[in-house]
């Protein structure tokens, strides 16, 4: 590629929405605001081009900054991980894709499993007889940080990413460095279930597990209307998209609908599965 070429891929990189950015890493958007995020790196406020994280104090401008902030790397290394977000545009007859990010999964952390369990039975309401067989298969566990580790799994059921849920008093979530949530996913309740329900997280997984024991509940780690794996269970099982109760819940679920439509709305009865768990409880 000639330097120009770069230069103009660099830029393209450099243009890419922020909040594309935030989702990409799992970053999860204040309900309330929409210009707020909670990051791994602390509360974040995006403004175009322009972040400022309050937690740390210190802002900039652009994708490529920001991929440096959240991810805590180089340049380099943010230009490789940005590269998946969009299409390199050299006029070369051959396009070589730029490789993924190598998937980082947590290590586990046996003396922060206490606190884990105890946030997701008492803050959440999680039942221990859906909690155990996670635990014991090592699909759910805690990470040095005493977050929640939920383990997605692929098709030949190894691990292709996590999705992480602070147990602190500061609400956060996110993925592991690396996570590919387009080739697995979290799933709780029976394996051979007819009946699939598609959440948006894993805690939202578990809770409707809870609700509806017949049957298995997936996390698409975030509203998503067409993720890659979702096509081969339509052919041997009856889905229900049961994304949260808010606008982004409602219009990806009309997305997923108008794309595949023997997905069935399930709407939760309050914001998200967990609080109708919770409401129950």
């Amino acid at each position: 590629m000639s330097f120009d070429r770069h230069r103009r891929w660099v830029d393209g990189l450099r243009a890419i929405p922020l909040p594309e950015v935030l989702r990409a890493v799992g970053a999860e958007a204040d309900r309330h605001d929409p210009a707020k995020w909670r990051t791994a790196q602390g509360v974040l406020s995006v403004n175009g081009a322009k972040f400022f994280n309050w937690t740390q104090g210190r802002g900039g401008g652009g994708a490529i900054d920001l991929a440096m902030h959240l991810n805590a790397c180089d340049f380099t290394a943010a230009v490789r991980w940005l590269a998946p977000l969009r299409v390199p545009v050299p006029a070369s007859p051959v396009n070589t894709p730029a490789p993924h990010p190598v998937l980082a999964m947590p290590t586990p952390a046996a003396g922060q499993l206490d606190r884990v369990q105890r946030y997701l039975r008492e803050q959440r309401r999680l039942p221990e007889a859906l909690l155990k067989p996670l635990l014991d298969a090592g699909r759910l566990y805690a990470d040095r940080r005493a977050n929640a580790v939920f383990v997605l799994l692929g098709n030949e059921g190894l691990p292709v990413g996590a999705e992480l849920r602070a147990t602190s008093a500061t609400p956060w979530r996110g993925l592991a460095p690396g996570s590919r949530k387009d080739l697995g996913y979290f799933a709780c309740g029976p394996a051979q279930a007819s009946e699939l329900v598609l959440c948006e997280s894993a805690i939202d997984a578990i809770s409707c597990a809870a609700l509806y024991p017949d049957r298995l509940c997936l996390s698409t780690a975030g509203a998503r209307p067409t993720p890659a794996w979702l096509p081969p269970l339509l052919a041997h099982h009856r889905l229900y998209c049961g994304f949260d109760a808010d606008p982004t819940g409602d219009q990806m679920a009309a997305a997923m609908s108008a794309r595949y439509p023997a997905i069935q709305r399930l709407r939760p009865l309050h914001h998200d599965w967990n609080d109708v768990l919770t409401a129950t409880a």
